[in-house]
């Protein structure tokens, strides 16, 4: 039985030119982007997951590689995990251009429901300044700015790239580390700003950290992570 829809969800998507009127995974006709069927189907994290990470860690709490070397960012927020058919989502969205894929991840988003810091401001990551030929917005910035609509919280595009980094992808967990350390600058933040940094994937956690790290020193106080999919160690 699907959940009823708070009103704002339901301003968001009637607001939504993305929403159809059919699910946005299997293609059956549906009062929201994506149907009771499909959704109660998709990988859950919350409940077996490290809330500072995201790993999945039954014993929950804490997992012990954020007791001994917590991230930059103070939690995650992050609802699915990075398996199919929500990669083939991301991967339409992220690199074919199709900004209807970014409108069914927010929803999902939205569908975790998570609990934000009040006074929170949303900041996209910024892509890479060489950016995957195909990826002509960012897509983390498309996010934001559907989340904002739904939250009421204001989106704040303080970070930039300050360096090119080598891509992500193949790369273990400490050569992630060592790529993205000092990637990211940020404008000036008022003193103990909340943030909330809006992003599709976490897979080292490498990205969110530096860039958490980038808005403390630009004084901001408790810095979040809000990622749509959560890939997990193999």
């Amino acid at each position: 039985m699907p959940l009823p829809l708070s009103n704002r969800m339901r301003r968001f998507i009637n607001s939504c030119a993305f929403f159809v009127h059919d699910c946005g995974l299997c293609g059956q006709p549906a009062d929201r982007p994506v149907c009771a069927a499909c959704l109660a189907a998709l990988p859950q994290l919350a409940g077996s997951a490290c809330p500072r990470c995201g790993v999945r860690h039954p014993a929950g709490g804490v997992c012990h590689r954020c007791r001994l070397r917590p991230p930059a960012f103070d939690a995650l927020h992050a609802g699915h995990a990075y398996q199919w058919p929500l990669s083939a989502v991301l991967h339409r969205c992220k690199y074919g251009g199709d900004l209807q894929q970014a409108g069914l991840m927010a929803y999902l988003m939205l569908a975790a429901a998570p609990v934000l810091p009040a006074g929170a401001v949303l900041v996209p990551v910024p892509l890479p300044r060489r950016a995957h030929p195909g990826r002509d917005f960012n897509h983390s910035a498309e996010l934001a700015g559907l989340l904002a609509q739904a939250t009421g919280l204001p989106v704040c595009d303080v970070l930039s790239r300050v360096r090119d980094t080598p891509p992500q992808a193949g790369l273990g967990r400490r050569q992630r580390l060592r790529n993205m350390a000092g990637a990211f600058a940020s404008a000036a933040l008022p003193a103990g700003q909340s943030c909330v940094l809006v992003d599709d994937v976490l897979t080292t956690g490498a990205t969110l950290s530096a860039a958490a790290r980038a808005l403390k020193r630009a004084g901001a106080g408790r810095v979040e992570g809000w990622v749509w999919l959560r890939a997990q160690p193999g």
